[in-house]
């Protein structure tokens, strides 16, 4: 890890989060990050995921060890990439507030960013005190189509780009869908047998 900034106390003078169920982490969400990269000049993007969002409450997951390995495989050549666990340990519901609230103490002085695409923008209003967020947060919006609209006051960027990657579709087929997945993540869920059809119990598959 990179030495502190000796004025902002942080390794890291920009800082996006990106919090998902990676379920599993695929090509179109480290395309995603990159394009923010790219268009901020981004550090670090922290790729944190999620426990139970309250937002998904009542839906299975793949376990939190298989998702966060997915993650660190998919992540591991990646420079400005680092996986963080904190949203898995931390007591449930995951409240992105709270998350945001943790990082801004973890690495005092840095700007930090928060990348969602447009579904979740859209959503936003919704979550739980996301005034409360958007005090801590500059918020990256990426868009397969028009720009996203702006809300209240909050500080928002735009980046756009195009990849047909889906989780959902994934899970239903992940060797059909081989090619939207990193070669390790791909050989991680057939040698751990996840997404199988009627094997959702063991394998832990998701549902939407």
């Amino acid at each position: 890890m990179a030495g502190h900034d000796s004025q902002t106390g942080s390794p890291f003078k920009t800082l996006c989060l990106f919090g998902g169920t990676f379920d599993p982490i695929h090509l179109g969400h480290t395309h995603i990050a990159q394009a923010a990269v790219d268009s901020l000049g981004l550090d670090r993007v922290l790729f944190l995921p999620c426990g139970q969002s309250p937002h998904k409450a009542g839906q299975k997951h793949a376990d939190a060890h298989h998702r966060l390995k997915m993650c660190q495989l998919a992540t591991r050549d990646i420079e400005w990439a680092e996986v963080d666990d904190h949203d898995l340990t931390a007591p449930p519901p995951s409240y992105s507030h709270r998350l945001a609230g943790t990082m801004a103490k973890r690495y005092p002085g840095a700007r930090l960013f928060w990348l969602m695409g447009t579904d979740q923008w859209k959503a936003f209003p919704h979550w739980h005190r996301p005034d409360e967020l958007a005090q801590l947060v500059e918020f990256i919006v990426f868009s397969r189509g028009e720009p996203a609209k702006p809300l209240k006051n909050y500080r928002l960027h735009t980046i756009h780009g195009d990849h047909p990657a889906a989780a959902t579709q994934i899970r239903n087929t992940p060797k059909a869908a081989k090619s939207w997945l990193h070669p390790a993540v791909y050989d991680y869920i057939q040698e751990n047998r996840l997404y199988q059809h009627g094997n959702e119990q063991k394998a832990g598959e998701a549902d939407d």
